[in-house]
């Protein structure tokens, strides 16, 4: 299976170009599902049908579904949201209120990932296009398979021998004082078999001939500040992205002088998106005169975008990480595209590398070879952060 993953700014067309990159795979034979995990679905609005949590026909070889959360949650924890709902009934709390606080936050955004993996694994569609929350929301989706494994390592699988343990000792003077049982096996299972959904989708994407990041920006300042942060914290989490796409360009025949000044800006940040992306490959699509709403529009963006080239195809091919060995050293490359080396703080224990740029962390789990080193300097170089690994003696 091909899984393109569209995202960008919130409202610069990611939803349109999903559509239309959709219609094109359909079109080329490939069974696809454009599958919306935004929390604020317009994947319907943009093909103008409704549109439902399980997969809808579109057209021949096109299906299009919006994620309904709240669905995948009950499925996938619903024996933890259960037991939450226990306890927090027996310290008082009424019905509908333990309900909603069972919830924690982010849950819902969390089981998108889910339905991916899921999708995946049962080979149905050639190609899954997610249409995806805003570049924001959808890092921190990303970042979850390292920050759980680090909890799960460090603080869960402990505590969950030590519960298997005391819970026949303890069980029968618990309830009487607490009000309520202890988690049973199903419950303090739910959260570690989660993390190995999670593991197992982390090397679907950080593959990069599985899995392709399509960046949508437009030619605003802001925007391709986003955008570039984007591409740099998606080599950060080993996520290769493939194609950028300029959005909602003036066309030059618009010659009306209310917009010259907005072409005239325009033409600066073009230059700009093909220069800081490079050498990721640029495809620019006009700013339409009718909205991009049903087939018949969508159809139109997708000759635009795509003419006779095949999407599902892998545009570029990222190096995000690598292990560099020269004579008898080590160093880590890791490509940051417009990230200067101080903002970047790294610290090591154990196997791990901690890398931090901003507030997005990654727990790096090293290769046996730099486990037993350290680092002893590190340097920006063609967009490369190289850690040099030496012995601590």
């Amino acid at each position: 299976m091909r899984v393109l993953l569209m995202t960008g700014k919130g409202g610069v067309g990611k939803t349109s170009v999903a559509a239309a990159t959709g219609l094109r795979c359909a079109e080329l034979g490939y069974k696809t599902l454009v599958l919306s995990t935004d929390p604020a679905h317009s994947l319907a609005d943009s093909f103008d049908m409704e549109l439902g949590h399980d997969p809808r026909l579109v057209q021949p070889n096109l299906w299009g579904a919006e994620l309904d959360a709240l669905m995948e949650l009950e499925g996938n924890w619903g024996a933890v949201k259960r037991y939450i709902t226990d306890v927090l009934q027996a310290r008082g709390l009424e019905g509908i209120e333990a309900e909603e606080l069972a919830i924690l936050p982010g849950m819902d955004e969390i089981f998108s990932l889910v339905r991916m993996k899921r999708h995946h694994d049962e080979g149905e569609y050639d190609v899954l296009i997610i249409d995806s929350a805003p570049t924001g929301t959808a890092l921190r989706l990303l970042s979850l398979p390292e920050v759980a494994g680090w909890y799960m390592r460090k603080l869960y699988k402990p505590f969950q021998a030590v519960s298997e343990v005391l819970r026949p000792l303890v069980q029968p003077f618990f309830r009487p004082v607490a009000g309520f049982n202890l988690p049973t096996k199903e419950v303090m299972d739910a959260p570690y078999e989660f993390y190995e959904q999670l593991i197992e989708l982390e090397k679907v994407l950080t593959d990069a001939g599985t899995t392709s990041v399509r960046l949508v920006t437009n030619p605003e300042k802001m925007v391709i500040k986003e955008s570039l942060r984007a591409h740099a914290y998606l080599s950060l989490y080993n996520v290769g992205t493939d194609l950028v796409i300029a959005n909602r360009i003036i066309p030059n025949e618009v010659q009306d002088p209310f917009f010259q000044r907005m072409k005239d800006k325009q033409q600066q940040y073009k230059q700009e998106i093909h220069e800081n992306f490079h050498p990721l490959p640029v495809k620019e699509v006009p700013l339409f005169a009718e909205e991009l709403c049903g087939l018949e529009a969508l159809h139109r963006l997708k000759d635009t975008l795509y003419a006779d080239e095949d999407p599902a195809q892998v545009y570029y091919k990222e190096t995000t990480l690598r292990v560099v060995q020269e004579e008898g050293n080590y160093s880590l490359e890791l490509y940051l595209p417009g990230i200067a080396k101080d903002k970047v703080e790294l610290s090591k224990s154990a196997d791990e590398l901690n890398i931090r740029i901003g507030n997005h962390r990654r727990n790096l789990v090293l290769p046996q070879a730099l486990a037993a080193l350290q680092p002893s300097g590190a340097k920006m170089e063609d967009d490369y952060l190289k850690i040099r690994f030496s012995s601590a003696a």
